[in-house]
C-alpha cells in the first residue's frame, strides 16, 4: 500500500473512531446502535478512499457515487435512506467541531421509500402465547429442580413485560431490579439515547414480575452482586440475542404462516392493540418513548386498516356489497338502491 493511501486509511479509521466515542459518551447511542453506525462510515470511507481522500475532504459527487453503488448492489430505499441519514449525522458532526468547512451530504435528498406498516400479533395470539408460558410457570416442575420452574418464572415475566410495556429488547436486558416499582405498577426504563421514562403495568406483568422476584430470581442468583433483573441459569445478565430466540421459541407458529414473534412484534402489538381500543398517540408515544410523534402516527394506519376490516365483516352494506361481486352491474345497481331505500326507511 503506497505511503500516501496507507495514511488516509489510518485518518479515516481514526476519524470513525472518535466519532463512535461521541456517540457513545455524548448521544448516550446503545453499543448496537454505533456499531451500525461504524460500519456504514466504514463502508463509504472505502468509497473515498478509491481517489485516494479522506472523509473530511469528501464532496457531493463521493455521496452520489456511493448511494448508486449501493443502488446497483440492490440495497433497498429503506437502508440507503439510513446510511444517509448516518452520513449527515457525521458531516454535522465535523461541522460543529470545526474540522471540516462544507456538508457534503446537504444537496442530496433522502430516497422515497415505503412506509411498511410493523407487524403485529392479533389479541387472540398474543393472550395464547402468555396463557401457555404462564401454566408452565404456574405448572409444579417435577423434572429438572428449582432452576427450571426459576426459567419458566422467568420466561412467563419477561413476555409480559414486553406486551404490557411495549419495552424494546435492549430495554428489557438493561433493567435492574431496582428499576422496578411494583407496588406502583410500573417501571422506570432507559431507552435510546439513555432517557429514562415512567412505564405504568397491568395486573397480570404485575403479578408474572412480583412471582419471578419472589420465587425465581433468587434461584438464578449465584452471587449477590448482579444488579440486572433478568438472569440466565449460570445467574449472568441476559443478552439480547437470547431474548429474541426465548421469544420466537415461546411463540411457536402463532399465525399459521410458518412466521414467529420476535420482541419488536410484541412492542408492535401492545401500541397498535391500544389504538385499536382508542388509545391516543400522545399517551402511546409517551408509553413506547418516541422522541418525534411522527413515529407513533404510523399506528394511526394500523387502527385505520382494524377499521377497514371491521367495517367489512359487520356493516350491513359492507356484507352486501362483497355478496354482489360476481353479479353484472344493472343488478348490482338495483341492489344498491334497495339498500339506500331500507336504511334511509
Amino acid at each position: 500500500m503506497p505511503g500516501n493511501h496507507r495514511a488516509e486509511v489510518v485518518g479515516n479509521a481514526r476519524l470513525v473512531h472518535e466519532y463512535m466515542d461521541y456517540l457513545r459518551v455524548e448521544k448516550g447511542m446503545r453499543p448496537a446502535t454505533c456499531e451500525a453506525y461504524a460500519r456504514d462510515l466504514e463502508q463509504f470511507a472505502e468509497q473515498v478512499e478509491r481517489r485516494d481522500a479522506l472523509l473530511m475532504t469528501a464532496v457531493e459527487t463521493d455521496v452520489k457515487d456511493f448511494m448508486a453503488r449501493l443502488r446497483a448492489n440492490h440495497v433497498d430505499a429503506r437502508s440507503v435512506a439510513r446510511k444517509l441519514s448516518c452520513l449527515r449525522g457525521f458531516y454535522r458532526w465535523l461541522l460543529l467541531d470545526k474540522r471540516t468547512q462544507a456538508d457534503p451530504t446537504v444537496n442530496i435528498e433522502t430516497p422515497a421509500s415505503w412506509k411498511v406498516l410493523p407487524k403485529s400479533l392479533a389479541e387472540s395470539e398474543v393472550s395464547q402465547m402468555l396463557e401457555r408460558v404462564g401454566a408452565a410457570a404456574r405448572t409444579p416442575q417435577t423434572e429438572g429442580g428449582r432452576d427450571v420452574a426459576a426459567l419458566a418464572l422467568r420466561d412467563h415475566a419477561i413476555l409480559e413485560l414486553l406486551y404490557a410495556g411495549g419495552l424494546r429488547v435492549g430495554e428489557i436486558v438493561a433493567l435492574r431490579e431496582e428499576d422496578l416499582h411494583l407496588d406502583l405498577a410500573r417501571a422506570q426504563v432507559r431507552g435510546k439515547g439513555d432517557k429514562e421514562r415512567i412505564v405504568p403495568l397491568g395486573r397480570r406483568a404485575v403479578e408474572a414480575l412480583n412471582e419471578y422476584i419472589r420465587r425465581g430470581r433468587p434461584s438464578l442468583a449465584r452471587t449477590g452482586m448482579q444488579r440486572a433483573l433478568f438472569l440466565s441459569n449460570r445467574g449472568h445478565a441476559l443478552t439480547r440475542q437470547w431474548v429474541w430466540e426465548m421469544v420466537r421459541a415461546a411463540s411457536g407458529n402463532v399465525d399459521g404462516s410458518g412466521h414467529r414473534a420476535s420482541p419488536h412484534m410484541l412492542r408492535h402489538s401492545c401500541a397498535t392493540h391500544m389504538v385499536e381500543h382508542g388509545a391516543d398517540l400522545r399517551s402511546v408515544q409517551r408509553l413506547l418513548g418516541h422522541a418525534d410523534i411522527a413515529t407513533t402516527q404510523v399506528y394511526t394506519h394500523v387502527a385505520m386498516e382494524h377499521l377497514k376490516r371491521e367495517l367489512r365483516e359487520h356493516h350491513p352494506r359492507g356484507k352486501r356489497r362483497q355478496g354482489t361481486g360476481n353479479r353484472d352491474q344493472g343488478t348490482a345497481n338495483t341492489v344498491a338502491v334497495e339498500d339506500k331505500l331500507a336504511v334511509r326507511g
